[in-house]
């Protein structure tokens, strides 16, 4: 599935660049230069080949309308792999050599440091866009997030048990600087809310010592577990625990890539494995937004719709809404986010916050079926 994904990738590279060589000369100084640097074949690889589909799939779709104002998108994307310093490089080529009018952030709070502290990306003076990123971090005006904050999905997954009457949890933390923040946030919120703390596990550990920590908070009996950690840290404490505890609830967020997870933890270690969400079902038809996007999809992807499709879908319908309110030189994307009233995005609701950089604040929750896939 993950080789055949990528096969799609490399036709849709492909395709896009015989389209930039077919355009004349004069259609393309005219157009609007959208560029990304993006993993689409490293650690993350799944994550950003979706979110690029959907990216590119409603700026084709903007294209076949005629575009903004008559002028087309030209939408530019590098493969950093995952690798902060590649990242920062193709990002520099991207606004020195192809000229970018937007630039699009990629994968994980290491390449978006990168990025942004870059020396091309400080001078260039522009606001980097819808990164993906899973830790707490806030980087100003610099970045401008589409989706909530990880402290948002985990109140959520959180407000969702509470109303369960779930109130033993245990925590499951990758220990690194860039999970500390978010298990100190997740630690806070169990006392706050008045619940008993299980245990933890410490995944990175030895592995005797992370067989020991499973098996005490299996016996512990935990209603749910909340992961903080990357998707090999996820996988490996899910195989770990699901020894001990096959039918205990435990959470993850958003930015978890399933199928690097389904290679790491069995389809059976991932049963009873639940993960915040930041669109509606790709799969639904009850706004607007969702039929668009899976119209579009079937018409110019060859590949099945996605939480991350759908999400890089309206990331690109809300950037081009922020270029129609550009003028005079100023940020379309700065002004769309200082808006004072919410904005409807076919059915998806932005509410910016503009101390959190943020414009929106819609989550979700979904299941990991029997047999694969999400069940929202």
């Amino acid at each position: 599935m993950a080789m055949r994904n990528f096969f799609r990738y490399l036709v849709l590279i492909i395709s896009l660049q015989l389209m930039t060589l077919a355009l004349p000369a004069c259609a393309q100084d005219n157009r609007i230069v959208i560029a990304q640097a993006i993993d689409l074949s490293g650690p993350n690889g799944s994550i950003g080949r979706d979110y690029v589909a959907g990216i590119t799939t409603y700026f084709d779709s903007l294209n076949a309308s005629g575009g903004i104002g008559g002028r087309k998108i030209k939408y530019l994307v590098r493969d950093d792999q995952g690798n902060p310093a590649l990242a920062a490089r193709l990002t520099a080529e991207l606004l020195e050599k192809d000229k970018a009018d937007y630039l699009l952030g990629g994968i994980g709070a290491a390449v978006t440091d990168a990025v942004v502290n870059s020396p091309r990306f400080m001078q260039s003076g522009m606001t980097l866009y819808a990164p993906l990123i899973g830790s707490v971090k806030n980087y100003g005006n610099h970045v401008l997030f589409w989706r909530p904050s990880p402290e948002q999905e985990m109140q959520y997954i959180f407000s969702y048990f509470d109303k369960l009457g779930i109130k033993s949890v245990g925590i499951a933390v990758q220990e690194n600087s860039l999970n500390q923040d978010m298990y100190q946030y997740v630690s806070s919120e169990v006392k706050r809310r008045n619940m008993t703390m299980s245990g933890i596990v410490h995944i990175g550990a030895s592995g005797k010592t992370m067989e020991m920590e499973s098996g005490l908070l299996a016996k512990a009996n935990p209603n749910i577990v909340i992961v903080v950690a990357d998707t090999i840290g996820t996988g490996t404490f899910l195989k770990e625990f699901r020894k001990y505890a096959p039918r205990t609830f435990v959470a993850g967020m958003s930015l978890t890539n399933l199928n690097t997870l389904a290679e790491i933890a069995d389809q059976k270690s991932m049963e009873w494995t639940v993960f915040s969400q930041v669109v509606p079902n790709p799969q639904g038809k009850k706004i607007p937004v969702q039929l668009e996007h899976s119209n579009m999809m079937k018409k110019y992807r060859d590949e099945d719709v996605s939480a991350l499709t759908f999400e890089g879908f309206v990331v690109a319908k809300t950037l081009a809404k922020a270029i129609q309110l550009s003028k005079g030189g100023k940020d379309g994307l700065q002004i769309l986010a200082s808006q004072k009233n919410s904005i409807d995005m076919g059915g998806i609701i932005l509410t910016p916050n503009e101390a959190g950089a943020r414009m929106s604040s819609y989550v979700d929750i979904a299941l990991f079926r029997k047999g694969g896939g999400l069940l929202f």
